[in-house]
Protein backbone atom coordinates (compact mmCIF):
# COMPACT_ATOMS: atom_id res chain seq x y z
CA UNK A 1 0.00 0.00 0.00
CA UNK A 2 1.40 3.48 -0.94
CA UNK A 3 -0.41 6.53 0.58
CA UNK A 4 -0.60 9.91 -0.31
CA UNK A 5 -1.92 12.04 2.30
CA UNK A 6 -3.00 15.74 1.30
CA UNK A 7 -4.56 16.21 5.22
CA UNK A 8 -2.68 16.54 8.60
CA UNK A 9 -4.93 14.84 10.42
CA UNK A 10 -5.33 11.75 7.54
CA UNK A 11 -1.54 11.65 8.00
CA UNK A 12 -1.70 11.84 11.90
CA UNK A 13 -4.61 8.76 12.15
CA UNK A 14 -2.10 6.59 9.25
CA UNK A 15 0.69 6.44 11.43
CA UNK A 16 -0.95 5.69 14.48
CA UNK A 17 -2.65 3.03 12.73
CA UNK A 18 1.21 2.15 11.87
CA UNK A 19 0.82 2.41 8.69
CA UNK A 20 3.33 5.59 8.68
CA UNK A 21 5.57 2.78 6.66
CA UNK A 22 3.12 2.89 3.58
CA UNK A 23 3.40 6.90 3.39
CA UNK A 24 4.53 8.25 0.14
CA UNK A 25 3.62 12.01 0.04
CA UNK A 26 2.22 14.41 2.04
CA UNK A 27 0.87 17.90 2.34
CA UNK A 28 2.56 21.19 2.96
CA UNK A 29 0.64 21.13 6.33
CA UNK A 30 1.51 17.64 7.70
CA UNK A 31 3.52 17.94 10.17
CA UNK A 32 3.29 15.06 12.51
CA UNK A 33 5.02 12.72 13.72
CA UNK A 34 8.46 15.19 12.92
CA UNK A 35 9.37 12.36 10.47
CA UNK A 36 6.66 12.75 8.12
CA UNK A 37 8.89 16.02 6.72
CA UNK A 38 11.27 13.88 4.78
CA UNK A 39 8.30 12.96 2.43
CA UNK A 40 7.67 14.35 -0.67
CA UNK A 41 5.52 17.65 -0.47
CA UNK A 42 2.71 17.42 -2.86
CA UNK A 43 1.16 20.86 -2.03
CA UNK A 44 1.30 24.01 -1.57
CA UNK A 45 -0.60 27.12 -0.23
CA UNK A 46 -1.80 29.23 -3.32
CA UNK A 47 -1.46 32.71 -1.93
CA UNK A 48 1.04 34.49 0.86
CA UNK A 49 -0.27 32.92 4.32
CA UNK A 50 2.13 35.38 6.28
CA UNK A 51 -0.19 38.02 5.58
CA UNK A 52 -3.03 39.86 8.41
CA UNK A 53 -5.86 38.01 9.17
CA UNK A 54 -7.89 40.35 7.40
CA UNK A 55 -5.64 39.96 4.12
CA UNK A 56 -6.29 36.45 4.48
CA UNK A 57 -9.75 36.47 4.96
CA UNK A 58 -10.37 38.72 2.41
CA UNK A 59 -8.10 36.99 -0.81
CA UNK A 60 -10.11 33.41 0.37
CA UNK A 61 -13.58 35.06 -0.39
CA UNK A 62 -11.69 36.64 -3.48
CA UNK A 63 -10.73 33.13 -4.30
CA UNK A 64 -13.93 31.16 -3.74
CA UNK A 65 -16.09 33.86 -5.62
CA UNK A 66 -14.11 33.46 -8.87
CA UNK A 67 -13.15 30.11 -8.75
CA UNK A 68 -9.59 30.39 -8.30
CA UNK A 69 -7.68 27.49 -5.79
CA UNK A 70 -6.57 27.95 -2.68
CA UNK A 71 -3.94 25.04 -2.57
CA UNK A 72 -1.15 24.07 -5.92
CA UNK A 73 -1.41 20.47 -6.46
CA UNK A 74 1.48 18.91 -8.22
CA UNK A 75 0.02 16.81 -10.29
CA UNK A 76 3.47 15.33 -11.73
CA UNK A 77 4.49 14.28 -8.52
CA UNK A 78 1.24 12.73 -7.35
CA UNK A 79 1.45 10.72 -10.76
CA UNK A 80 5.27 9.89 -10.22
CA UNK A 81 4.37 8.50 -6.67
CA UNK A 82 2.23 6.19 -7.66
CA UNK A 83 -0.36 5.88 -4.47
CA UNK A 84 -2.77 2.87 -4.16
CA UNK A 85 -4.67 5.78 -1.57
CA UNK A 86 -4.94 9.57 -1.60
CA UNK A 87 -6.26 10.93 1.48
CA UNK A 88 -8.22 14.28 1.49
CA UNK A 89 -11.13 15.97 2.84
CA UNK A 90 -14.65 17.25 1.89
CA UNK A 91 -15.82 18.81 4.77
CA UNK A 92 -14.27 22.48 4.17
CA UNK A 93 -13.44 23.80 1.12
CA UNK A 94 -10.97 26.21 2.83
CA UNK A 95 -8.93 24.31 5.42
CA UNK A 96 -7.06 21.73 3.51
CA UNK A 97 -7.02 19.84 0.18
CA UNK A 98 -10.15 18.14 -1.15
CA UNK A 99 -10.79 16.19 -4.36
CA UNK A 100 -11.88 18.52 -5.92
CA UNK A 101 -8.36 20.04 -6.00
CA UNK A 102 -6.72 17.07 -6.75
CA UNK A 103 -9.27 16.58 -9.84
CA UNK A 104 -8.76 20.14 -11.13
CA UNK A 105 -5.05 19.04 -11.26
CA UNK A 106 -5.78 16.62 -13.25
CA UNK A 107 -3.91 13.81 -11.70
CA UNK A 108 -3.82 10.61 -13.86
CA UNK A 109 -4.08 8.16 -10.85
CA UNK A 110 -6.14 5.47 -10.58
CA UNK A 111 -5.72 5.10 -6.68
CA UNK A 112 -8.95 6.17 -5.01
CA UNK A 113 -9.64 9.25 -2.82
CA UNK A 114 -10.81 8.80 0.53
CA UNK A 115 -12.58 11.87 1.50
CA UNK A 116 -13.02 12.65 5.40
CA UNK A 117 -15.92 14.42 6.18
CA UNK A 118 -15.83 15.00 10.13
CA UNK A 119 -17.73 17.56 11.90
CA UNK A 120 -18.04 16.17 15.01
CA UNK A 121 -16.30 13.70 17.06
CA UNK A 122 -18.67 11.18 15.84
CA UNK A 123 -17.63 12.07 12.82
CA UNK A 124 -14.07 12.19 13.68
CA UNK A 125 -14.47 8.63 14.76
CA UNK A 126 -16.01 7.24 12.27
CA UNK A 127 -13.40 8.58 9.43
CA UNK A 128 -10.71 6.99 11.83
CA UNK A 129 -12.49 3.64 11.16
CA UNK A 130 -13.19 4.25 7.50
CA UNK A 131 -8.79 4.73 7.02
CA UNK A 132 -8.46 1.93 9.34
CA UNK A 133 -10.99 -0.17 6.71
CA UNK A 134 -8.72 1.50 3.65
CA UNK A 135 -5.73 0.06 5.19
CA UNK A 136 -7.02 -2.95 6.18
CA UNK A 137 -6.58 -2.38 9.93
CA UNK A 138 -10.04 -2.36 11.23
CA UNK A 139 -8.37 -3.77 14.78
CA UNK A 140 -6.23 -1.22 15.04
CA UNK A 141 -8.87 1.66 14.41
CA UNK A 142 -11.22 0.08 16.69
CA UNK A 143 -8.47 0.28 19.44
CA UNK A 144 -7.47 3.96 18.57
CA UNK A 145 -11.07 4.84 18.88
CA UNK A 146 -11.47 3.78 21.86
CA UNK A 147 -8.39 4.67 23.43
CA UNK A 148 -9.19 8.44 22.40
CA UNK A 149 -12.99 8.28 24.23
CA UNK A 150 -10.98 6.21 27.09
CA UNK A 151 -8.60 9.57 27.47
CA UNK A 152 -11.86 12.51 26.78
CA UNK A 153 -13.64 10.26 29.41
CA UNK A 154 -10.93 10.73 32.26
CA UNK A 155 -10.95 14.43 31.00
CA UNK A 156 -14.86 14.29 31.16
CA UNK A 157 -13.96 13.09 34.92
CA UNK A 158 -11.48 15.37 36.01
CA UNK A 159 -13.59 18.49 35.38
CA UNK A 160 -16.58 17.44 36.47
CA UNK A 161 -15.93 18.53 39.71
CA UNK A 162 -15.32 22.10 38.48
CA UNK A 163 -17.43 24.69 37.90
CA UNK A 164 -18.57 25.12 34.79
CA UNK A 165 -17.91 28.09 33.01
CA UNK A 166 -18.39 30.31 29.44
CA UNK A 167 -15.95 30.44 27.01
CA UNK A 168 -15.39 32.01 23.84
CA UNK A 169 -13.55 30.26 22.03
CA UNK A 170 -12.47 32.14 18.33
CA UNK A 171 -10.88 30.12 15.49
CA UNK A 172 -10.17 33.31 13.52
CA UNK A 173 -9.69 36.63 14.21
CA UNK A 174 -10.40 39.38 11.80
CA UNK A 175 -13.18 38.66 11.12
CA UNK A 176 -14.44 36.92 13.94
CA UNK A 177 -15.05 33.56 13.70
CA UNK A 178 -16.34 31.17 17.01
CA UNK A 179 -15.33 28.04 16.94
CA UNK A 180 -17.91 24.94 15.86
CA UNK A 181 -17.62 21.79 14.45
CA UNK A 182 -16.34 19.64 17.31
CA UNK A 183 -14.58 21.95 19.21
CA UNK A 184 -17.89 22.92 21.20
CA UNK A 185 -17.55 19.44 22.18
CA UNK A 186 -14.32 19.37 23.18
CA UNK A 187 -14.96 22.43 25.45
CA UNK A 188 -18.10 20.92 27.04
CA UNK A 189 -15.83 17.46 27.88
CA UNK A 190 -13.30 20.44 29.81
CA UNK A 191 -17.32 21.70 31.82
CA UNK A 192 -16.98 24.99 29.37
CA UNK A 193 -20.21 26.25 27.84
CA UNK A 194 -19.29 27.96 24.41
CA UNK A 195 -20.75 31.44 23.50
CA UNK A 196 -21.47 32.00 19.67
CA UNK A 197 -20.31 28.84 18.32
CA UNK A 198 -22.29 25.23 17.68
CA UNK A 199 -21.30 21.88 17.25
CA UNK A 200 -21.65 20.13 13.82
CA UNK A 201 -21.65 23.24 12.24
CA UNK A 202 -19.53 25.99 10.34
CA UNK A 203 -18.09 28.38 11.66
CA UNK A 204 -19.54 31.52 10.46
CA UNK A 205 -18.47 35.02 10.84
CA UNK A 206 -19.75 37.47 13.82
CA UNK A 207 -19.63 40.97 15.31
CA UNK A 208 -17.47 41.66 17.88
CA UNK A 209 -20.16 43.24 20.19
CA UNK A 210 -21.52 40.11 20.57
CA UNK A 211 -18.89 38.40 22.15
CA UNK A 212 -18.93 41.71 24.13
CA UNK A 213 -22.60 41.52 25.16
CA UNK A 214 -22.03 37.89 26.07
CA UNK A 215 -18.70 39.01 28.12
CA UNK A 216 -17.46 35.59 29.14
CA UNK A 217 -15.45 34.03 31.66
CA UNK A 218 -12.62 32.34 29.38
CA UNK A 219 -11.50 33.85 25.86
CA UNK A 220 -9.32 31.00 24.06
CA UNK A 221 -8.25 32.28 20.73
CA UNK A 222 -6.66 29.53 18.22
CA UNK A 223 -7.18 30.57 14.52
CA UNK A 224 -6.98 28.02 12.18
CA UNK A 225 -3.53 27.19 10.55
CA UNK A 226 -1.81 28.81 12.72
CA UNK A 227 0.75 28.03 15.16
CA UNK A 228 1.49 29.54 18.77
CA UNK A 229 3.99 32.25 17.34
CA UNK A 230 1.57 33.13 14.40
CA UNK A 231 -1.28 33.29 17.31
CA UNK A 232 1.09 35.88 19.47
CA UNK A 233 0.96 37.73 16.44
CA UNK A 234 -2.44 38.65 16.72
CA UNK A 235 -2.46 40.79 19.74
CA UNK A 236 -2.48 43.63 18.41
CA UNK A 237 -5.30 43.01 16.14
CA UNK A 238 -7.60 41.81 19.59
CA UNK A 239 -6.42 44.36 21.33
CA UNK A 240 -7.60 47.10 18.97
CA UNK A 241 -11.43 45.54 19.24
CA UNK A 242 -13.41 47.84 21.42
CA UNK A 243 -14.05 47.17 24.92
CA UNK A 244 -11.47 44.33 24.52
CA UNK A 245 -9.64 45.59 27.68
CA UNK A 246 -13.02 46.01 29.49
CA UNK A 247 -13.99 42.56 29.07
CA UNK A 248 -14.77 40.42 32.44
CA UNK A 249 -12.11 37.86 30.88
CA UNK A 250 -8.96 40.09 30.32
CA UNK A 251 -9.25 42.01 33.28
CA UNK A 252 -9.38 38.85 35.11
CA UNK A 253 -5.82 37.32 33.28
CA UNK A 254 -8.32 34.71 31.75
CA UNK A 255 -7.81 34.67 27.95
CA UNK A 256 -5.57 32.06 26.60
CA UNK A 257 -3.74 32.38 23.15
CA UNK A 258 -3.15 28.61 21.81
CA UNK A 259 -1.45 26.47 18.64
CA UNK A 260 -4.50 26.07 16.38
CA UNK A 261 -2.68 24.30 13.62
CA UNK A 262 -1.52 21.55 15.92
CA UNK A 263 -4.42 21.26 18.19
CA UNK A 264 -7.84 22.35 17.28
CA UNK A 265 -8.10 22.20 13.64
CA UNK A 266 -7.50 18.69 12.99
CA UNK A 267 -9.86 16.04 13.00
CA UNK A 268 -7.62 13.19 14.18
CA UNK A 269 -5.95 11.92 16.90
CA UNK A 270 -4.67 15.04 18.10
CA UNK A 271 -8.41 15.80 19.73
CA UNK A 272 -7.77 14.22 23.49
CA UNK A 273 -4.65 16.24 23.38
CA UNK A 274 -7.45 19.25 22.48
CA UNK A 275 -9.77 18.47 25.34
CA UNK A 276 -6.33 18.38 27.74
CA UNK A 277 -5.33 22.14 26.76
CA UNK A 278 -8.95 23.12 27.36
CA UNK A 279 -9.35 21.30 30.40
CA UNK A 280 -5.92 22.89 31.65
CA UNK A 281 -6.65 26.24 30.68
CA UNK A 282 -10.03 26.13 32.33
CA UNK A 283 -9.59 23.89 35.45
CA UNK A 284 -5.79 23.39 36.14
CA UNK A 285 -5.64 20.01 34.26
CA UNK A 286 -2.22 18.26 34.66
CA UNK A 287 -1.79 18.15 30.63
CA UNK A 288 1.72 20.07 30.71
CA UNK A 289 0.67 21.71 27.89
CA UNK A 290 0.67 25.15 29.18
CA UNK A 291 3.99 26.81 27.39
CA UNK A 292 4.45 24.83 24.12
CA UNK A 293 0.70 24.96 22.89
CA UNK A 294 -0.95 27.90 25.14
CA UNK A 295 -0.08 30.27 27.02
CA UNK A 296 -1.74 33.45 28.79
CA UNK A 297 -2.37 36.63 27.23
CA UNK A 298 -0.17 38.63 29.88
CA UNK A 299 2.96 36.11 28.79
CA UNK A 300 1.98 36.51 24.61
CA UNK A 301 1.87 40.41 25.51
CA UNK A 302 5.35 40.22 26.78
CA UNK A 303 6.93 37.68 24.11
CA UNK A 304 5.60 39.81 21.43
CA UNK A 305 7.28 42.98 22.71
CA UNK A 306 10.55 41.21 22.98
CA UNK A 307 10.76 39.89 19.26
CA UNK A 308 9.46 43.37 18.47
CA UNK A 309 12.42 44.94 19.95
CA UNK A 310 14.52 42.18 18.74
CA UNK A 311 13.35 43.04 15.76
CA UNK A 312 14.46 46.67 15.47
CA UNK A 313 17.09 45.93 16.86
CA UNK A 314 18.66 44.14 14.19
CA UNK A 315 17.27 46.27 11.64
CA UNK A 316 19.48 49.15 13.34
CA UNK A 317 22.48 47.05 13.42
CA UNK A 318 22.47 46.63 17.15
CA UNK A 319 24.27 43.87 18.99
CA UNK A 320 21.44 43.22 21.61
CA UNK A 321 18.09 45.23 23.33
CA UNK A 322 17.13 45.85 26.56
CA UNK A 323 14.76 43.16 28.01
CA UNK A 324 11.47 45.21 29.51
CA UNK A 325 10.97 42.55 31.87
CA UNK A 326 14.39 41.95 33.36
CA UNK A 327 16.49 44.97 32.42
CA UNK A 328 18.89 42.47 30.75
CA UNK A 329 20.58 42.88 27.70
CA UNK A 330 19.31 40.38 25.36
CA UNK A 331 21.47 39.29 22.35
CA UNK A 332 20.12 39.27 18.88
CA UNK A 333 20.06 36.03 16.33
CA UNK A 334 22.10 38.01 13.53
CA UNK A 335 24.93 38.98 16.71
CA UNK A 336 24.98 35.16 18.09
CA UNK A 337 25.05 33.88 13.96
CA UNK A 338 27.94 36.26 13.46
CA UNK A 339 30.11 34.07 16.07
CA UNK A 340 30.06 30.95 14.15
CA UNK A 341 29.05 28.42 16.77
CA UNK A 342 26.49 27.88 19.47
CA UNK A 343 27.80 28.99 23.36
CA UNK A 344 25.17 26.19 24.81
CA UNK A 345 23.64 28.64 26.89
CA UNK A 346 20.41 28.75 25.48
CA UNK A 347 20.25 31.85 24.30
CA UNK A 348 16.44 33.47 23.81
CA UNK A 349 17.14 34.08 19.74
CA UNK A 350 19.72 31.19 19.01
CA UNK A 351 19.92 31.01 15.40
CA UNK A 352 21.71 27.24 16.06
CA UNK A 353 19.69 23.80 15.47
CA UNK A 354 18.61 22.65 18.76
CA UNK A 355 20.92 19.50 18.42
CA UNK A 356 23.92 22.27 17.93
CA UNK A 357 22.74 23.78 21.50
CA UNK A 358 22.71 20.39 23.03
CA UNK A 359 26.06 19.51 22.18
CA UNK A 360 27.47 22.92 23.10
CA UNK A 361 26.03 22.82 26.56
CA UNK A 362 27.41 18.99 26.92
CA UNK A 363 30.21 18.19 25.13
CA UNK A 364 31.60 14.76 25.33
CA UNK A 365 34.43 14.37 27.24
CA UNK A 366 37.43 13.68 25.95
CA UNK A 367 39.27 9.77 25.68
Amino acid sequence: MRIVSLLASGTEIAVALGAGDSLVGRSHECDNPAWVARLPQCTRAAFDIEQSSAWIDAEVRRRLRVGAPLYHVDRALIEALEPDLVIAQEHCEVCAVTPADVARAQCAISAPVLALQAGTLAGIFADITAIGRALDRQAEAARLVAAIQHQLSAIRQFCSRCPTVKVAAIEWTDPIFPMANWSPELVEIANGRVVLGEAGTHSAAVDWSRIVREDPDWLIIAPCGFNLARTVREIPTLEALPGWFDLRAVKRGRVALADGNAYFNRSGTTIADTAAILAEILHGYPGGFHGRAWIYHAEARATARAQALHDQARALGRPSYTDPATGYEVLTSTFLASRGSCCGSGCRHCPYPLESVSAAANPARPD
